[in-house]
């Protein structure tokens, strides 16, 4: 087909989810272009654990040896209580051998190059472009721009994440679910001695109404985020960040304190945690929404990016049959109901980790403790065993 006869999608956002749509519909002969608000593309300092329905998605792609290059296997993933002592250990080898993969862990902004670089090798990718409105002519979409660019296409697709544009411009606007906590994250490097000598992996930390997740990225480098139960907007500012982090896990278990110690101040975030509720649709006409902006889940089952790669490649295939609104209601028709599952069960999970009540605490590590690997395995093989095609 030649270039001029080849459909047109136009991916607003370029992030994890809109470079993966990209990819997967250009593995299927469209012409593709990529629009992000943000003047430049970068995600600091945040990790990422890939599960293996992940790593599964991404070799569809074709950046999946890539991917496993970057990041780090994930060999160890242990919980502990806040002062160390270990309440159990998940199967991570077990399922590794179940589903053919590791998971692994690597820096977002890892991903994220290698995403751009397949993407921006034969797709344009446009920075500081803020979408305004979607524009409906016959069979094409015209996606209109705050510089007056107007840009037409068979298929526009909003990737632009929990505050996404695109969904409110179709949908109206839906508030945002606060979980109770808030979460800071950083990365640091420590030497050897002090990481441990598996690979990748680690351990959360369970505490009173806070937890503290610690996760090695390969090549020294350590991502840790803590979530503390905090009214809504009341993170801390960025030069009080650090001594309070130290103040409120005083005592914690030593590599806690080695991460936050290890961090520069400065670069610390801080998030609200948020989701919101299921919609009913994701689409209207040859418009569509994907990944974050089509359903934002609190991050508790590590399943945002894998879900929004998933989004990608079934949404791709859909395309190939029929009509465009008719494969759009495809793709929501497969994909609705598991990532709403997964929305579900992350709440379900975050209520679990950071509960305050002393007695409920006990109970919870003592049924995390006698839980089997065969019943931790069977109860995310939905999610992790699943292979996306």
């Amino acid at each position: 087909m030649s270039e001029a006869n080849k459909r047109r999608a136009i991916v607003i956002g370029a992030g994890i989810g809109g470079l993966s749509a990209a990819l997967a519909l250009r593995q299927r002969g469209w012409q593709v272009a990529v629009y992000d608000r943000a003047a430049a593309l970068r995600e600091a300092g945040a990790g990422i654990v890939l599960a293996a329905n992940a790593m599964k998605a991404l070799d569809l792609l074709g950046v999946g040896g890539q991917a496993r290059t970057v990041g780090a296997p994930v060999e160890q993933a242990d919980i502990r209580s806040w002062d160390g002592r270990l309440i159990t250990s998940l199967p991570a080898a077990e399922q590794a051998a179940k589903y053919g993969t590791h998971s692994y862990v690597m820096h977002r902004a890892d991903l994220q190059s290698i995403l751009l670089h397949a993407v921006a090798a034969e797709s344009p990718v446009h920075t500081g472009m803020r979408w305004l409105t979607g524009e409906r002519k016959g069979d094409l979409v015209t996606a209109v721009f705050e510089d007056d660019t107007r840009e037409d296409a068979n298929v526009l697709i909003g990737a632009d994440g929990l505050h996404s544009t695109v969904r409110e411009r179709l949908f109206g606007e839906s508030p945002l679910r606060y979980s109770g906590y808030a979460a800071y994250r950083g990365v640091c490097t420590l030497n050897e001695a002090r990481i441990g000598s598996t690979a990748g992996g680690g351990f959360e930390a369970l505490g009173t109404g806070l937890r503290f997740g610690y996760s090695r990225l390969g090549r020294g480098r350590v991502f840790w985020f803590a979530a503390i139960n905090a009214p809504q907007g009341s993170l801390l500012p960025v030069p009080a960040r650090k001594q309070a982090l130290l103040s409120r896990f005083s005592g914690w278990y030593r590599p806690v304190l080695d991460a936050l110690e290890a961090t520069e101040a400065s670069e610390i975030l801080a998030h609200d945690i948020a989701d919101r509720a299921p919609l009913s649709r994701w689409s209207t006409g040859n418009m569509t929404l994907l990944g974050d902006a089509a359903h934002p889940m609190l991050p508790n089952l590590g399943q945002g990016g894998a879900q929004a790669v998933e989004d990608a490649i079934v949404l791709a295939r859909c395309l190939e049959q029929g009509d465009v609104p008719s494969a759009l209601e495809a793709y929501e028709k497969e994909r609705m109901a598991r990532t709403s599952r997964i929305v579900r069960m992350s709440r379900s999970m975050g209520r679990m980790v950071q509960l305050e009540s002393k007695p409920l605490i006990w109970l919870r590590n003592r049924l995390l403790a006698a839980v089997p690997p065969s019943a931790y395995i069977k109860r995310f093989d939905p999610i992790v065993g699943y292979a996306v095609r």
